[in-house]
């Protein structure tokens, strides 16, 4: 390339640039894990709302799915131990908000949020305010067992709080009809929703307290949305319930359904036709009853007499004439005499035979002390001369032992001419390999021992 078509050329030396500062290399491990720190520690537990799709349940029992709105998405895990206290289930499509604390998965580098509790969305506040007054009504002992009042067993007069339009109403009345007819029910109508209803429902409960004219108060209504049961969950009926005197029975809704009233309500029924037969005894049953123990009354009845019958009749057959129970006295004193008499003779006669037998067994084991002596004696020399005996047979072992060990002993050797050759190390020279020429042994004799140094020495035939 020209480099005069590119115009002048700066021929002026370069200036000096600063050199650049060495950064620390991380891995990718050391880097999710600050950025997870970074996230946890600036954001807080906070709640998020969105619609769950790509829902996913494990075996594991955790459950992952992705959290949406109409412009974002961010993925969610809940895991078992938090999942499990949810009384519903989620699904995929559902609106709700999640209590979530925002994370990174190191493994993966995914942002993520660990979700602690859900709840549907709409329906959270509803819930914060029925827990938070549940709390607090617990704390001040609403719900203490021991406050809450016996139903009546049999119970004459029943009142009832409820819409007069109200399906539960007919259902209650139905299972009266069935189990109770002759009861007298009281209705004190109030509406179960709407605005202003749990203050109708309070009203229509302390009216029912201050007329006393029932002994027994069922609150109840159907089935229904929480907004629909709503008004069971304020504060003025539960405190309207608490002060009534009348035990009160709830039946709100179904089976799943717990409000606070439930809890403040000395008994709660299920449903509103479990809350009646709750109230109330079945009168079929109490026919049973009633016809089981009046047969029993009179089975036990029939054995009474008859008992007393048989007793009579062992009275009489005691009844006798004065003059005929001392004969028989008599009688059996004089049977009792000879039987006495003839125990005395037989147990004389048992103890002469035992004098006699006694007698003879004595001369028979009589002492001869003449012939112990002589046996005596018999034994002592017996057991002299087997001393002696065995004395002279330990002797003659010792002396044999004695030869054997004198045969055997090195000196006994020495005595026959042998002798012992030890090197300067005291060790026994018994080849002559052992010494070397120039090297003084010590050969020993049956009497004494002599010094010696080796002039010569031969191998011996292998």
């Amino acid at each position: 390339m020209d480099l005069t078509d590119c115009g002048e050329v700066n021929t002026a030396p370069m200036p000096d640039l600063p050199l650049p500062v060495a950064q620390p290399v991380v891995s990718v491990s050391e880097l999710n894990r600050l950025t997870r720190d970074l996230i946890e520690s600036r954001l807080p537990l906070m709640w998020v709302r969105g619609e769950i799709s790509n829902l996913k349940r494990y075996d594991s029992g955790h459950c992952y799915f992705t959290l949406k709105d109409v412009q974002a998405q961010v993925d969610c895990v809940i895991f078992r131990h938090r999942l499990q206290y949810l009384d519903w289930r989620p699904d995929n499509g559902m609106q709700v908000e999640v209590r979530a604390c925002p994370t990174l998965y190191e493994a993966r580098g995914k942002f993520q949020l660990n979700v602690e509790t859900m709840r549907r969305s709409g329906l959270g506040a509803l819930y914060e305010a029925y827990e938070k007054l549940k709390a607090r009504l617990e704390k001040e002992g609403l719900f203490d067992p021991r406050r809450k009042k016996p139903l009546p067993a049999f119970p004459r007069t029943l009142g009832i709080v409820t819409s007069l339009q109200a399906a539960a109403l007919r259902d209650v009345l139905t299972c009266l009809r069935r189990r109770m007819p002759s009861i007298a029910v009281i209705v004190y109508p109030a509406p179960v929703q709407g605005e202003g209803a749990a203050q109708r429902i309070a009203a229509a409960i302390a009216t029912a307290a201050a007329r006393a004219e029932c002994e027994v108060l069922i609150v109840c209504r159907g089935g229904g949305s929480i907004e629909d049961l709503w008004a069971f969950n304020e504060e003025v009926v539960a405190r309207a319930i608490h002060a009534c005197p009348i035990p009160v029975v709830s039946g709100i809704g179904h089976e799943t359904d717990f409000t606070v009233a439930d809890f403040v309500a000395d008994v709660r029924g299920p449903t509103p036709t479990a809350a009646a037969e709750l109230a109330t005894p079945d009168c079929a049953e109490l026919r049973q009853k009633l016809a089981h123990w009046q047969q029993r009354l009179r089975r036990v009845t029939l054995r009474s007499i008859e008992s007393r019958m048989q007793r009579v009749d062992y009275l009489g057959k005691r009844l006798a004439h004065p003059g005929e129970r001392i004969r028989e006295r008599l009688g059996w004193l004089g049977h009792m005499a000879t039987r006495m008499h003839g125990a005395w003779q037989r147990t004389l006669q048992e103890r002469s035979w035992q004098l006699r037998d006694l007698a003879r067994r004595a001369r028979t084991a009589r002492v001869d002390v003449t012939a112990l002596a002589r046996e005596n004696a018999e034994r002592a020399r017996r057991l002299r001369q087997a001393a002696l005996h065995r004395l002279d047979a330990a002797g003659a072992l010792v002396k044999r032992v004695e030869s054997h060990l004198k045969h055997l002993s090195p000196q006994h050797v020495l005595e026959r001419g042998y002798s012992i050759t030890t090197n300067a190390a005291g060790r026994i020279v018994r080849d002559s390999a052992e010494v070397a020429c120039g090297e003084e042994v010590r050969i020993a004799f049956a009497r004494g021992w002599a010094g010696a140094l080796v002039k010569r020495k031969d191998a011996a035939d292998s």
